[in-house]
This record gives structure tokens, sequence and C-alpha cells, in this order.
């Protein structure tokens, strides 16, 4: 909550060329209401139900149609039940987007649609409880810069830069020779 999610995910997507996703995004449209009136109308178990939902048809869209994407999962995700093995099934790159605590909490305090951030002590909780799910992601990147130096230190990570090579090649194999 508060790392900088969407806003490096959609700078990460554009870089690479791939499509961005907003799970929080997916389960709103699909809800027809914003998260904190989910939370409020149906409870925090029906928003995990939605949640879970929206990540695997987000998970079998990419499966079916075999279009990468950069998918934003919302801070709590990675820390629901069986989250961080159907994702490393899928073979997914998942990055865990680190910031300081104190950071966190200035993001979020001005930020009006987090149905999860109470107060400080509530916050630090949360945060403490998700902590080892997000230590079990495949990177963990400093989130405390500028988006683009998010970005850049993403791209410089052993599963992009790779990427990234055979992607050049790829291009270079597609252009015509005078």
């Amino acid at each position: 909550m508060g790392s900088g999610k969407t806003t490096v995910g959609v700078s990460l997507a554009r870089q690479l060329g791939w499509r961005f996703e907003d799970l929080d995004t997916r389960i709103e449209d699909s809800a027809g209401f914003s998260i904190s009136a989910i939370f409020e109308r149906r409870g925090e178990t029906a928003f995990r139900e939605i949640e879970r939902e929206q990540l695997e048809k987000a998970l079998g869209r990419v499966a079916e149609s075999g279009e990468p994407i950069v998918l934003a999962l919302g801070g709590g995700t990675y820390a629901q039940p069986g989250i961080v093995e159907r994702l490393r099934g899928f073979g997914a790159v998942v990055i865990w987007l680190d910031c300081p605590a104190n950071l966190l909490l200035a993001r979020c305090a001005t930020m009006n649609n987090r149905p999860l951030f109470r107060d400080e002590a509530s916050f630090r909780t949360l945060l403490a409880a998700r902590l080892p799910f997000y230590e079990q992601a495949d990177y963990r990147v400093a989130g405390d810069d500028d988006p683009a130096s998010v970005v850049a230190r993403i791209l410089a990570l052993p599963a992009f830069a790779k990427r990234l090579t055979n992607l050049g090649e790829e291009l270079s194999a597609r252009r015509v020779k005078p």
C-alpha cells in the first residue's frame, strides 16, 4: 500500500512494450463500485474473493493470449493464502517495491481510498503481517526513489535484462536491410 505499484507498473509496461493492468481497477470494474465501498458493503472476505477471481481472470487472459503484461497487485493480494504458490506455478516474476515504513505512511496519509489504512499503529501491524509474504517475491527493489529510477532498477534485473536482449535481437532480425 503506497509503494507506487501503479505508477511504476505503468512506466515499466511502457518501457517493455507490454500491456499494464491494475488488479484494483479490475476489481472495481467487476464489482461496479470502489474498493472502499466493497469493504464497507460486503467486508474484506468478499473483497478477497473478488480479488482472487480477478487475478485468475488476468492470468487466464495472459495464458490464452500469450501476451505479457505488467500486473500491479493490491498491497494485500500477495499475502493471501495460496497466491505466492499460484504466481510461482504460473511462472510470473514477482517484484516487491520495498519502501521504508515512514515513506509508505506519508504516502498513504494523503490517500482517502485505502480501507485498511486507519492510523499509524494499525498500518505498522498490517505491514509487519505482510512482510513475510513480500519477502518471498522473486526480486526486492527499492521503491523509495523517483519512478524512473525504480523502473531502471527493475529493467536491470536478470529476468528483464534477458527479455530486453531477446526483444532487441528479435527487432533487429525483423528490420529490412538495404
